[in-house]
C-alpha cells in the first residue's frame, strides 16, 4: 500500500519511520512531530537517539505505541558513513575542530581492512564525552563543553559486521551493523587509533534498526505535510457535521 493512502490512528498508536534530516536532534522530530498532530496530552517518543550530525532512520511511536519504545530501541542497527583518517576531534566527529593531526603515509588497503578484524564481536568502547550520557547527574557534552574532564566508563557492545566499502584516503566509507547503545563515533576513533593515524567520523546515517529500513521512511517535510493535509480534512468536516466538544486536532478519534 501506497504510505500516502495510509489511515492513521495516532492515540491509539502509530510507528512512523522517518528519515532524520542533518542537523536536525531526535528531539526536535518528536517536537515537530507532536506539533503538527495538535492533539491533547498525546505522547510521541523516538526509538534510538541520532547525534544532530547524523541522518537516516529514526523511529517515531504515538499513543499507546510508546509504551514498545524500548522493545524498538534494543533491536540491532545498522548505518553507513564516512571516516576521515589523519586526525582527531575531541567529539570524535565534525562537532568540533581539529586537535591533532597524524602521519597516514604508511597506510595501506590491506592495513585498512584487516584493521576491522579487532573491532567485531563483543567489545569494550568508551563513550565519547561531547555525548548524552550523564556523568555525576550531567549530561557529559554540557561538562566537555565547559572544558571539564569527563572520566567515560567504558562497556561492552556488539558489532556483528564491520564492512570498508570505500577508500579514498583520507577518507574511509563504511558499513556496520551493531547492538543497541554502540557509538560509532567512539567507533571511528578507536579504528583510527589501532592504525596509528588518528581519525573522527565526518558522515553517518542509519539505514535498518531491527526490520524496518530508511528506504521505506518518510521525509519529514512529507509526514508533516500529511499530517496537515489530514488536520484540515478533519477540520472541514468537523465544520460541516458540527459535534458538541469537538477536538481541535486532528479529528476526536485521531483516526485518520
Amino acid at each position: 500500500m501506497n504510505p500516502a493512502d495510509k489511515t492513521f490512528d495516532f492515540v491509539n498508536g502509530e510507528l512512523l519511520l522517518i528519515d532524520k534530516p542533518l542537523h536536525w536532534t531526535s528531539f526536535d522530530v518528536v517536537g515537530k512531530v507532536r506539533n503538527s498532530l495538535r492533539i491533547k496530552k498525546i505522547k510521541v517518543g523516538h526509538a534510538g537517539t541520532l547525534d544532530p550530525l547524523a541522518s537516516g532512520l529514526l523511529i517515531v511511536c504515538t499513543g499507546k505505541l510508546t509504551k514498545k519504545v524500548d522493545e524498538y530501541m534494543a533491536q540491532e542497527k545498522e548505518y553507513t558513513g564516512t571516516l576521515t583518517l589523519g586526525a582527531t576531534t575531541p567529539s570524535y566527529d565534525l562537532e568540533t575542530a581539529i586537535d591533532q593531526q597524524y602521519p597516514t603515509e604508511h597506510l595501506t588497503e590491506e592495513l585498512i581492512h584487516s584493521a576491522t578484524a579487532q573491532f567485531t564481536g563483543e567489545i569494550e568502547q568508551v563513550s565519547p564525552a561531547h555525548s548524552a550520557l550523564k556523568v555525576d547527574g550531567e549530561r557529559a557534552y554540557i561538562k566537555a563543553r565547559k572544558g571539564e574532564q569527563v572520566h567515560m566508563k567504558s562497556r561492552l557492545v556488539t558489532i556483528s559486521e564491520f564492512e570498508i566499502t570505500r577508500i579514498a584516503l583520507p577518507e574511509v566509507d563504511f558499513r556496520v551493523v551493531c547492538s543497541k547503545g554502540t557509538y560509532i563515533r567512539s567507533l571511528a576513533h578507536d579504528f583510527g587509533k589501532a592504525l596509528g593515524s588518528g581519525a573522527y567520523l565526518s558522515a553517518l546515517r542509519r539505514t535498518r534498526s531491527g526490520d524496518f529500513h530508511v528506504k521505506d521512511a518518510w521525509t519529514l517535510t512529507d509526514l508533516i505535510g500529511k499530517i496537515r493535509e489530514l488536520r484540515m480534512a478533519a477540520e472541514q468536516e468537523a465544520l460541516q457535521e458540527p459535534k458538541p466538544e469537538s477536538d481541535p486536532g486532528i479529528g476526536n478519534s485521531a483516526i485518520l
